[in-house]
This record gives C-alpha cells, sequence and structure tokens, in this order.
C-alpha cells in the first residue's frame, strides 16, 4: 500500500514548484509565518484536488448544484485518499442548525423521549422542530415570532402608483405589488394616509382569499401576513444585506408566545423523561446533560451510549458549556471546528485524509492537550491527519513536521524543513528558532491613567460581576473557553469611545479587496489620472475602466444547466479586468494591474504619495506586508481580517481598542511584532484591551482579568485581578498555571527582554 501523497510541481499562489511527500495514516503539522504558504500548499493544493476529484464521481446534475472548482496549479499529485475538510468556516446562517442537530445529539435525544417520555405522543418525528408534526404551527420551528411595524413597510404619503410600499420586492409593476393593485379592493391613485379604517385593516391585514382579474387567479393577503410569511419566518442572518436591513427596520424578533421559545409543539413540550421536557434537556448545559442521560434506564440501550458518547466528546473537546440548543451561527470559529470535529470521532470510515485549520484557536491552553488526543484518536483508526498550525503544544506530538516559509508572501513558498521536532529545533528556521522562545514579563508595568466600571454584570453566564478595566495600559482578559470573557467584554463594555476590532467576516461584495476596503485605492486612482492627464474613474474595475465583456470581473461564468458551470478567464481581457487602453497609462512604469497584483511592502516601496503611505505602513505594523492590494476579502483568514480592520482604526481617535484574540492565526515570530504594536499603541496614549490564551500575550500585558475558573455554568466570576507577576501565584486560575509553567521553562535569561518594538503606528 502507498505509504505517502506525493506532491510535485505545487505553485498555488505563492508556492514556488513546492515537491513534497506527505507520509500517509501519520499526524503531518504544517508550520510557518503567516503568509508562507501552509494553506496554499494543505487546503488549496491537497485537499482541493481530492474533493474537486470525488465531485467529479457525481452525476452532471448533481455537479450543477456543486460549487465549480477548477484544478489547483500544481504538476503532479498522486495516491490521494478523499479528504474532509474540518476548517473555522461558519457553519452556516441557517437558524434551524443547532448543535445538537449539527452533531447528532438532539437526533439521538428524540429517539430517547420517542421510547421512553411520559405520556407517548409518537416517534422521534414528533420532537424535531424541523418537522410539521413537531414544530411549533406559531413561529415554524424557528422559536420566535416578530412584531412588525407598518411605517417600516410603506410610505403613509403615497399611493401605490407612487410607490408607497417601500419594503424591497414590491416595487410598482413588480407582481406583488400587481396583486394589491389589480385586487380591485383600493384606489390606486389614493395617498395611503387617506385610507379608511376599513382600507387600512384590509390593506394591512386582509385574510387570504382568491381573486380573478383580467383572466388571472390571483391570491390577495394583507401586507402584514405577506412580507411575514415570505420573509419573517426565514432566517435574517442568511438574507442579503438590503433585504435583512429592510426586515430589521420593519419587525422587532423576540420568543414565540406560543412555545415560549422552545419551537416545539404543545404536545412535544409536554413529555418528560427523568422530570425533564425535550427542550429544557437542549437548554441544558452538554455536561450536565451528558450526566443525566448516563443515569437513564437500560431501556434504551444503544442510543443512550450513542448519546452519551457524543456528549463525552464535546465535553473533552472543551465545549462542555455549550447546550444543544445553541444555534450554529453563533459559534466562534474554533467552537465550530470543534463541533465538526465531534461529527467524525464515530464515523466508521478510515483511510481518509482529515485536514485541519489551527484546530487549537480558542483554546485555552489547559485545553489544547485534549485537542492532541483527539487529533490523535482520529490517526489512530488508520486516518491521515493534517493539521496547520502555529502552537508548539501541538507540533509535540506530531508524527512528521513540515515548516513552510522562509518568508511570507514572495518571500515564502517552500518547504524549509521537513522531518521530527528535535531536527525542527535545531533547523535554523523562524519556527525553529522560536520553539523554545517566551516573552518575560515586564519590568515595571504601566500605571492606569483611570477605569473603567462595570457593575453587576450578568450577561449570560455572568454572575453579578463587579470589575474595574484599567485605561491607559495593556489588558489581558483570560480564561477558559466558555469561562465568560466575550460576554464581559463585548457584552459590558461601554460603546462610547471603545473600538471593538474582531474577527467577524467584512461585508462587501467579491470584488472588494485590501486597496478598496482601506481607502487606498481612492488615492491610488488620483495619483494615475494626474500622471496621465486623465478621469480617475478609468482606474476603477467596477467603473469606466472595467472591461465590458467581463464588467470588470475577470473572469466569464457560463451556466451549463445540468453540467457544472465553468468560470474562465475573460477573452477580451485575458483576466486583467481592465480595458487596453486603460493598462497603456503607467505611474512610474507600472499599470493599475501591475499595481494591484504588488504584495502591501512592495507597495510601500513603490508609493511615495503622503495620502498612501500611511495606511501601507499600518499594514505592515499589523503583520499584513505578505497580502496583495488586490486581493480578494473573502480569501482573508479571520485573524487577518481582525489586522486588517485594526490597520483601519489605528487612524481613528478611538481612545480603547478592544482586540478578540488578535493572535489567531499568527507565527510565534509574528506574536512578537503584534506584542510590539499593543505596546506602541499603549506608548501612544490609548488603552488596548485583548481576549487572550497566548501566553506570551499574557506575559507583556500590564493587567489582567481573569474569568472563571471553569466555563459555562462553572463560570461567570472574576477569578484575579492584577499584574500577570501576581497572576503566577493565584492557585484558583488555570491562566495562572500555565503561564507560571510556561515562564519556569524558559531556557534563556536573555529571553526575558521584551518584544522588539514596532513600527509606523
Amino acid at each position: 500500500m502507498q505509504e505517502s501523497i506525493e506532491v510535485r510541481g505545487a505553485r498555488e499562489n505563492n508556492l514556488r514548484d513546492v515537491d513534497l511527500d506527505v507520509p500517509k495514516r501519520q499526524l503531518t503539522v504544517f508550520t510557518g509565518v503567516s503568509g508562507s504558504g501552509k494553506s496554499s500548499l494543505v487546503f488549496g493544493t491537497i485537499a482541493a484536488e481530492s474533493r474537486r476529484l470525488i465531485n467529479e464521481t457525481y452525476t452532471m446534475f448533481l455537479q450543477s448544484l456543486m460549487p465549480s472548482t477548477a484544478r489547483p496549479d500544481v504538476d503532479e499529485l498522486r495516491h490521494l485518499s478523499a479528504a474532509v475538510i474540518v476548517d473555522q468556516g461558519a457553519m452556516g446562517a441557517n437558524a434551524r442548525s443547532t448543535v445538537g442537530t449539527a452533531t447528532d445529539a438532539y437526533d439521538a435525544l428524540r429517539v430517547v423521549f420517542s421510547r421512553v417520555g411520559e405520556p407517548q405522543v409518537g416517534g422521534a418525528g414528533a420532537f424535531s422542530f424541523n418537522l410539521p408534526q413537531g414544530m411549533c404551527p406559531a413561529c415554524e420551528g424557528l422559536g420566535r415570532a416578530s412584531t412588525v411595524d407598518p411605517d417600516g413597510l410603506v410610505d403613509r404619503s403615497l399611493s401605490l402608483a407612487q410607490g408607497a410600499i417601500t419594503f424591497p420586492n414590491f416595487v410598482v409593476g413588480g407582481w406583488y405589488w400587481k396583486i394589491f393593485a389589480l385586487s380591485g379592493h383600493f384606489d390606486v391613485d389614493k395617498p395611503l394616509r387617506d385610507y379608511t379604517d376599513d382600507e387600512w385593516q384590509l390593506f394591512l391585514h386582509g385574510e387570504e382569499h382568491r381573486l380573478e382579474v383580467d383572466g388571472m387567479n390571483l391570491t390577495y393577503e394583507g401586507l402584514v401576513p405577506k412580507i411575514t410569511r415570505l420573509y419573517l419566518v426565514k432566517d435574517v442572518e442568511s438574507m442579503k444585506p438590503g433585504l435583512r436591513a429592510a426586515v430589521e427596520g420593519a419587525a422587532t424578533f423576540g420568543p414565540c408566545p406560543e412555545c415560549g421559545g422552545e419551537r416545539l409543539n404543545a404536545a412535544a413540550r409536554s413529555v418528560q423523561v427523568a422530570g425533564r421536557s425535550i427542550a429544557e434537556c437542549s437548554a441544558m448545559q452538554v455536561s450536565d446533560l451528558a450526566d443525566l442521560v448516563r443515569g437513564l434506564d437500560d431501556g434504551i440501550g444503544p442510543m443512550r451510549e450513542a448519546l452519551v458518547r457524543v456528549l463525552d466528546s464535546l465535553v473533552h473537546i472543551g465545549l462542555g458549556y455549550l447546550s444543544l440548543d445553541r444555534e450554529s451561527s453563533t459559534l466562534s470559529g474554533g467552537e465550530a471546528q470543534r463541533v465538526k470535529m465531534v461529527r467524525h470521532l464515530g464515523s466508521s470510515l478510515s483511510d481518509m485524509t482529515y485536514v485541519f485549520d489551527e484546530p487549537t484557536t480558542g483554546l485555552h491552553p489547559h485545553d489544547v492537550q485534549r485537542m492532541n488526543e483527539l487529533l490523535l484518536r482520529l490517526r489512530d483508526k488508520g486516518n491521515t491527519v493534517l493539521v496547520v498550525e502555529h502552537k508548539a503544544e501541538v507540533m509535540a506530538v506530531a508524527d512528521h513536521l513540515v515548516d513552510m516559509g522562509p518568508g511570507a508572501g514572495a518571500h515564502g513558498g517552500q518547504v524549509v524543513y521537513e522531518g521530527d521536532l528535535a531536527g525542527l529545533r535545531g533547523s535554523g528556521t523562524l519556527t525553529g528558532d522560536h520553539l523554545e522562545h517566551r516573552q518575560g514579563l515586564r519590568e515595571v508595568p504601566r500605571t492606569p491613567t483611570g477605569s473603567i466600571a462595570i457593575r453587576d454584570a450578568r450577561v449570560h453566564n455572568l454572575d453579578g460581576v463587579d470589575v474595574d478595566v484599567p485605561t491607559g495600559v495593556l489588558v489581558a482578559v483570560t480564561g477558559v473557553a466558555g469561562s465568560g470573557k466575550s460576554s464581559l467584554v463585548h457584552g459590558c463594555l461601554p460603546r462610547e469611545g471603545v473600538t471593538f476590532v474582531d474577527q467577524t467576516p467584512i461585508r462587501g461584495s467579491r470584488r472588494s479587496n485590501p486597496a478598496t476596503y482601506t481607502g487606498i485605492l481612492e488615492p491610488v486612482r488620483k495619483a494615475f489620472a494626474k500622471a496621465n492627464g486623465v478621469k480617475p474613474a478609468l482606474f476603477s474595475a467596477n467603473s469606466e475602466g472595467a472591461c465590458p465583456a467581463c464588467k470588470g470581473a475577470g473572469v466569464i461564468y457560463t451556466d451549463l444547466a445540468f453540467m457544472a458551470g465553468v468560470s474562465s478567464p475573460c477573452e477580451d481581457c485575458g483576466g486583467k479586468r481592465f480595458t487596453a487602453e486603460v493598462l497603456e497609462y503607467r505611474l512610474r512604469g507600472q499599470n493599475i494591474r501591475e499595481v494591484l497584483a504588488m504584495s502591501v511592502e512592495q507597495a510601500r516601496d513603490f508609493f511615495d504619495e503622503r495620502a498612501v503611505r500611511p495606511m501601507l505602513d499600518r499594514l505592515v505594523a499589523v503583520g499584513l506586508p505578505y497580502i496583495a492590494l488586490g486581493q480578494t476579502l473573502t480569501t482573508l483568514s479571520g485573524g487577518e481580517r481582525q489586522r486588517l480592520k485594526l490597520a483601519i482604526e489605528m487612524g481613528s481617535t478611538a481612545d480603547v481598542f478592544v482586540l478578540d484574540e488578535p493572535t489567531s492565526g499568527l507565527h510565534m515570530a509574528d506574536v512578537d511584532r503584534l506584542v510590539g504594536l499593543l505596546d506602541a499603541i499603549v506608548d501612544a496614549g490609548r488603552s488596548v484591551v485583548v481576549i487572550e490564551h497566548n501566553l506570551d500575550v499574557v506575559a507583556r500585558a500590564d493587567w489582567v482579568v481573569d474569568v472563571g475558573p471553569g466555563a459555562g455554568r462553572d463560570g461567570g466570576t472574576i477569578v484575579f485581578e492584577g499584574t500577570p507577576a501576581d497572576l503566577m501565584h493565584c492557585e484558583a486560575s488555570l491562566t495562572g498555571r500555565h503561564l507560571a509553567l510556561r515562564l519556569a521553562a524558559r531556557p534563556d535569561p536573555e529571553e526575558t527582554r521584551g518584544p522588539r518594538a514596532a513600527s509606523h503606528v
């Protein structure tokens, strides 16, 4: 049997003809600085080609329903096995997806209630909020109801003919508009404010009835029930931005008055097991539910064992604080990835390739060992496990290590080391040099300039917390996952004067890129226009300079009906997005396409315009010198998105910056630079609050607020407030114990020095 996946001539993104043999049925960890090519090799090449080949085994009809993916830029890939990608991507914005449905735990719980619940009301389907026989009829299983403000739907000063219905998709002449206009119930030229009470009631709340107008059969219903049926029973978060804004402006949402937010009909809610309904069980902390199920009678046998196995896996992976009714869309990237992992732990498949993207993201050091155990369990079932990771604790359990570099972007894309951990330590690479590196404690913590008081905080699991967050210093908020850190910071800090910089997706079209998002493109276009004596609009791929064939997209998408669609470079512009005329115009020898292809680092050397340089300097300072100005925003990781936002906000006048795990996706060498940047922000007279697990950041903080001691119900209190030096002596703090262990392991007193100072702040 072939013992390795053979990669030959990989050139995806910044990879430079990479040749590599990845051992099968082993745990291989890919390391390297941010932007070195790890993800391009693992996800963009190996996993992408495996998934593409699997998709080709489906019928043409099924392929037409799947995203069209091109073959990775690689000469040859041999001996691939089926890849399962377990990444940090959101689990979907569908409000019907919960932790319970995503892990199949709720399905097992439904079977338990159908077998031993009292009174008996039917099979497992009777307890599903996604099936008609189980869902609450009032909210259709969503658990929430809406209250509609008519003035959010209409402009009463206008008539129907003038466009009185302002809600999207009800424009004058549209089908929905015609139903009202042709119903015969209303004078289309009469302003809505002049309607009689009966007309207003019929217009807004009229019952559904059939009409025949000009030979057409129409169904009339009032505007409010129509919009409720069409939009308000759907998941708002999954809507397009314009429609979502309209819904949020017209309706307020709260728990369904009939089911109280429990999603189920009265019959399902009446059934109990061990004195609890299925909704009450779903709302319990997973660790508590596991104990309850373990104590049930043996009458449910294998199903009980299957349910306990899933619940225990969630606890073991550090998610015991979640509940089965938690909506999947509310999970963080790290939580989502670990929930996905639980599904695969019980799989009977073997000889698969599992691909993970920093599975320890969001994990406290206390929980990293548990994650390692799960990765090894997958390997021991005969699978190939590929992990992109920065933590030395994960590297320590790897069978094989691949270090990418030597730098980022154009300076990376090569395999600089492969082998075991001992060899990596002496390899001379950035990763090898930083394996034993430790940030030392700050010799003299800064003195706070004031404080922000939080009193009687009770958001989520917070138990009446009182805390003073000092200002003018670097504050680290720590604690295990689910302890209440985010609830304290995001839910309780005042919004005035505070800028929150997190990892949420950046809103924008697929044409958005760092140049447009940061505002750099505008002065760049003006510089091109001035140098060539033409209009700035010519240098926008979304305006006059766009190739007319592809409208500036650079690609043409061809829909082949029941065959997979094809995305191909535009033949007119060759994928360059701009017209040939625009590409003739140059600024210091470069055309607009060549400038947008530059990395931030290259652009900083190229531009001397005062309107451009400050932002480029800040992008370098936050650790993004390798991203291209024209790179699509959707290709950025969560950590990269947060640092991009931080670069923008550094130009604001905000007094307090709040960052949520800013070290996500950062190599150990990059963490040093980030700490230096945070120091520079504080030294410039501002305050920084970071929610963070990285012990190097905690060590360099002036003040630490540790939340815990555990997660969920076992957390929600302040375990410690003070300096990192005092934290190490706090026995009640898990963070303190791990910080003490890490600093005790420091091999060289020289490494107590502070981080390199960041420039260009």
